[in-house]
């Protein structure tokens, strides 16, 4: 695998995983292969097909470096929000159990829509447990990040605001995968989602030495448990840390430009 995931809990407040970098030559071709607009090929290999790798083009490859290259005032921040949510996107696609239906991955830096979006689909295929709503963060600042941005987030969406945004993403992902749920009532389904307990949140986002230690990451969330309240189903929260953020990013895009290069015959 790309990524390992390492399951943590924090009692009532929250769980997830951190994740940690298990192949990075691997890391690097899948996220250059989205990048270029192949998910549906990653999707696959992660879901466990043994399917043969598409063509790339120069055209696709020339297009994808222009999104790997820092911005033209000189700020990464926009790229490597966008690499951090390809990455998150990966983590869910290795990490999602029986029957879910993932949102694709952003293709585009700056999209002002959700960061990604999660459908649980009962076992018999009629309809959907739950919505999980993805906030994916790459900051140098996560606590901040997190208070001043995550939370009231969620607290507008708990009030009931995006409710027709979030009905619409899952209307056309359900639609998307009509021929899998063939019995599914769709509209029954996305009614559900209206519901508090139906939605829940995953946030991700990066860390380096201050919140190292399990106490110190339990902090990084504090307030989850107020902030959407209830079973602690309704809040994940993955973590993947960094001694040094900016550089890696730099680095590793560097390192998917390569790839591309190779995939396109640049």
């Amino acid at each position: 695998m790309s990524l390992i995931l390492t399951p943590i809990s924090h009692g009532d407040l929250c769980h997830g995983n951190r994740w940690e970098v298990d192949d990075l030559d691997l890391l690097v071709e899948r996220v250059a292969r989205v990048a270029m607009g192949q998910y549906r090929h990653v999707s696959r290999i992660l879901n466990g097909l043994n399917v043969a790798a598409p063509k790339g083009s120069k055209v696709h490859a020339e297009n994808a470096i222009q999104k790997m290259q820092v911005a033209k005032n000189g700020d990464p921040w926009q790229r490597d929000g966008w690499i951090f949510q390809i990455i998150s996107w990966i983590a869910a696609s290795q990490q999602k159990a029986g029957k879910a239906v993932l949102k694709p991955p952003h293709i585009f830096h700056a999209h002002k829509g959700f960061d990604g979006i999660q459908l649980e689909i009962t076992d018999d295929g009629q309809s959907v447990i739950a919505l999980i709503i993805f906030e994916d963060k790459a900051t140098d600042n996560p606590r901040a990040t997190i208070r001043e941005d995550v939370w009231p987030g969620i607290v507008s969406m708990e009030a009931g605001e995006r409710v027709a945004e979030l009905t619409h993403e899952a209307a056309g992902l359900l639609e998307a995968q009509q021929h899998v749920y063939p019995g599914m009532d769709i509209d029954g389904a996305v009614d559900r989602i209206i519901w508090q307990e139906a939605r829940r949140y995953r946030v991700s986002i990066t860390t380096g030495n201050t919140h190292k230690t399990e106490n110190a990451r339990a902090g990084l969330f504090a307030d989850y448990d107020t902030t959407a309240a209830g079973d602690t189903l309704r809040r994940q929260a993955e973590t993947m840390h960094f001694d040094d953020l900016r550089a890696w990013m730099a680095a590793f895009a560097a390192q998917v430009i390569i790839k591309l290069e190779e995939l396109g015959n640049v």
